[in-house]
C-alpha cells in the first residue's frame, strides 16, 4: 500500500544553530532536537539525561494523602487488603508492584485479577462479593476502576473501601471511593497527566516511602515492571514517563526482578533490550497469559521472587504465548478470507467481520492486523457468554470511540478510546452496526486518512551518517509515543548492486550517495520493489537508522520505511 510521506513542519533556524553549537552535534539532530520541544541547552541536558529527582512530588496528585492515610490505618488495624487490577500487561505490572510493595508491611495481603471471559474488564461484582466473603475491608484497585460508579456504591454498602489508582479518563462523576488517584481528573493538579496504571501505582509506592522514610530503593527497585507497563500500554515517552522508562531498562538490562529475568531467558532474545524489544517480545508473553487462561497467571510469574518458581512460570506463559500465536494466525488467515470472498467489503471504507468460533482473546490482534493490511476503521466480532463481543481499531487521525457512540443503539456496552474499542452487543445487531458503522465512518473519514502517513523528521544526506552521529541519536531514547524513532529522508541514492529479496517479502539492499560510504538497508514487506530498482536510476528512502548486531559485530543498518522511485524524462 502506497504511504504518504509527510515531512515534519520547520523549526527556528536561530534555535536550531544555537544548540548544534552548544552541544556539538549535526544540524539535522539539532532540528529534531527543537522539534521535540528541546531549545535550549539545560533542557538538552535533561533529555539527554533523564534524572530521578526530577520525578514529580507523588502528594501533587490528588487524594494521594487520602490514600496514604487509609493505608496506613490498614495496617496499624492489620485489615485485610486485597490488590485488585486488570488483566492486560499495566493491569498485571501494576498489581505486581504494589503487591510485591505492601506484602513487605504486612501479611494480611492478597492480589486478585477478574477472569476476561467471566467478569469482563474492571471492577466486578464477582470480585467484590470474593472480597466480602474473606473478611478484605479495602481494595486497592489499579488500572481501572475510574467510571465504576455502581461498583463501588456496592462495595461501600457492604463496608468495603476503595483506593482507585487509575489513568483512563474520568466521566462525569467519579466513583464515591475513598480515594481516587487519576491525573486526568479535572480537578487534578499533578503536573504529568499520561502515567500508566502502573506508574499510578508507582507514585503510591513513592509516597509511602517519602513519609515514612523509607529507603528510595524500597519503591525504585520495582523500575522495570514500570517500564513494561509503559511500553505494553503505549503511552506518551516524554515528561515522567521517560524518566521511568529510561531508568526501567537500564534495571531490566542490569538486574530485572526475577519474574523478568527468566522471562526474558525464555523469549531467547540476547541482546539489549529496547522499548520496542518490551512491546514486541515481553509484552505478549505477559498478555498471553489473561488471553489463553487467567491473567492470575502473569503476576504469579512477575511476583516469582516471592514463590520461587521463575523458570515454571516463565516456562508455562512461553506456551500460552505460543498457544496465542496459533489462534492468531488461524484466525486473521480465516478473516482475510472472508474479506477476499465479499467483493463489497472491499469496496467498503470500514471492516467489519463476525465468526461466532473465534478465540475472544485474541480477536483484538485480529483487528490490529487486519486495519495495517487494508487500513481502515475495523471491527472484529466473536460469541461470548451468549453475546457478541468486538474488538475495535482505528487509523491515525480518526475517532473510533466518536464513530462508536453514533451506533450506541446497536450496542449493550462499548469503551475505549480514539484508535482502540471494545464492544459488546446482541448476535441479531451485527449486520446493522456493520451497516451503521460503514454510514458513519463514510460520512466523516477523508481519503487522507486512509492512506497510511510516514512522518518524516529530517532530510539529511548518507554521508551525515557515522558513528558520532548514530551515538547522539541512540542517546535520545528510549523512543515510543511522541518521542519516535527518528525518521530521516535521502533524495537521489543509487544501488551498489542488485537488490535481493529476502524471507517472505522483504527487500534487501545496499545504497549510496556521490561522495558517501555504502549503506545496507533492510526494507520489511516492499519486495515488489525489487524489479522496479535499477542501477543508475535514482530513488529516494525514507528509513530509521539503527544498529544491527550478527555474530557479536555491529553495524549501522537502514530500517527503510519507504521507496520513491523518481521519474526519469
Amino acid at each position: 500500500m502506497e504511504k504518504r510521506w509527510v515531512q515534519a513542519s520547520n523549526c527556528n533556524d536561530d534555535t536550531i544553530t544555537t544548540i548544534a553549537e552548544q552541544l556539538n552535534i549535526d544540524r539535522s539532530l539539532a532540528q529534531i532536537l527543537v522539534q521535540r520541544n528541546v531549545c535550549n541547552y539545560d533542557q538538552a541536558k535533561d533529555f539527554f539525561r533523564p534524572d530521578l529527582d526530577h520525578l514529580h512530588n507523588p502528594f501533587l496528585m490528588k487524594d494521594m494523602d487520602v490514600a496514604v492515610e487509609r493505608i496506613e490505618k490498614a495496617l496499624a488495624s492489620h485489615e485485610k487488603i486485597l490488590i485488585y487490577g486488570d488483566y492486560d500487561v499495566d493491569g498485571t505490572t501494576s498489581v505486581a508492584l504494589a503487591y510485591s510493595f505492601f506484602h513487605l508491611l504486612t501479611e494480611n495481603i492478597e492480589y486478585y485479577i477478574p477472569d476476561r471471559y467471566l467478569e469482563g474488564y474492571g471492577i466486578s461484582t464477582t470480585g467484590i462479593d470474593y472480597a466480602n466473603e474473606n473478611g478484605f475491608s479495602l481494595i486497592i484497585a489499579l488500572d481501572c476502576g475510574i467510571k465504576s460508579i455502581d461498583k463501588i456504591d456496592y462495595a461501600n454498602t457492604l463496608g468495603i473501601d476503595f483506593i482507585i489508582c487509575d489513568h483512563h479518563l474520568p466521566g462525569n462523576e467519579l466513583p464515591k471511593a475513598i480515594a481516587v488517584l487519576d491525573p486526568k481528573r479535572s480537578d487534578c493538579d499533578y503536573p504529568f497527566k499520561e502515567l500508566a496504571g502502573c506508574g499510578i501505582g508507582f507514585k503510591l509506592a513513592q509516597a509511602y516511602s517519602q513519609k515514612h522514610h523509607l529507603p528510595k530503593d524500597t519503591y525504585l527497585q520495582y523500575l522495570d515492571l514500570v517500564m513494561v507497563s509503559i511500553a505494553a500500554d503505549i503511552v506518551p515517552v516524554v515528561g515522567e514517563n521517560r524518566i521511568l522508562s529510561y531508568h526501567g531498562l537500564k534495571k531490566l538490562n542490569n538486574n530485572p526482578c526475577e519474574g523478568l529475568r527468566a522471562l526474558m531467558e525464555v523469549s531467547g532474545k540476547k541482546e539489549t533490550y529496547t522499548l520496542t524489544d518490551v512491546v514486541f517480545t515481553l509484552g505478549p508473553r505477559i498478555n498471553a497469559a489473561g488471553r489463553i487462561d487467567h491473567a492470575k497467571h502473569a503476576v504469579a510469574m512477575l511476583l516469582c521472587e516471592v514463590d520461587g518458581n521463575s523458570a515454571e512460570q516463565s516456562e508455562s506463559i512461553n506456551l500460552k504465548n505460543t498457544e496465542r500465536k496459533t489462534y492468531d494466525q488461524d484466525i486473521t488467515r480465516e478473516a482475510l478470507a472472508l474479506i477476499g470472498e465479499s467483493e463489497i467489503l472491499i469496496n467498503k471504507k470500514t471492516t467489519v467481520v463476525f465468526n461466532e468460533n473465534w478465540h475472544k482473546g485474541v480477536i483484538g490482534i485480529v483487528a490490529s492486523r487486519l486495519t495495517e493490511k487494508y487500513y481502515r476503521p475495523t471491527i472484529v466480532l466473536t460469541k461470548s457468554n451468549g453475546l457478541v463481543a468486538g474488538s475495535c481499531r482505528s487509523v491515525v487521525g480518526f475517532d473510533l470511540y466518536e464513530a462508536l457512540s453514533g451506533c450506541a443503539d446497536l450496542l449493550d456496552q462499548y469503551g475505549g478510546h480514539k484508535f482502540a474499542a471494545g464492544l459488546t452487543m446482541q448476535q441479531h445487531n451485527v449486520e446493522a452496526l456493520a451497516d451503521k458503522f460503514e454510514e458513519i465512518v463514510s460520512a466523516t473519514i477523508t481519503e487522507e486518512l486512509l492512506t497510511p502517513m510516514i512522518k518524516i523528521d529530517s532530510e539529511i544526506e548518507l554521508a551525515q551518517i557515522d558513528g558520532k552521529f548514530h551515538r547522539v541519536l541512540a542517546q535520545m531514547g528510549p523512543f515510543g509515543p511522541e518521542n519516535m524513532a527518528p525518521v530521516f529522508v535521502t533524495h537521489n541514492v543509487y544501488l551498489a548492486q542488485h537488490a535481493m529479496v529476502v524471507g517472505a517479502n522483504h527487500l534487501k539492499v545496499n545504497i549510496k550517495q556521490q561522495n558517501s560510504p555504502i549503506f545496507e538497508g533492510i526494507a520489511f514487506g516492499l519486495a515488489e520493489y525489487e524489479n522496479l530498482l535499477q542501477p543508475k536510476v535514482p530513488f529516494s528512502v525514507c528509513y530509521t537508522i539503527e544498529e544491527n548486531v550478527w555474530r557479536d559485530k555491529k553495524r549501522l543498518q537502514l530500517n527503510i520505511k519507504g521507496i520513491k522511485i523518481k521519474e526519469q524524462g
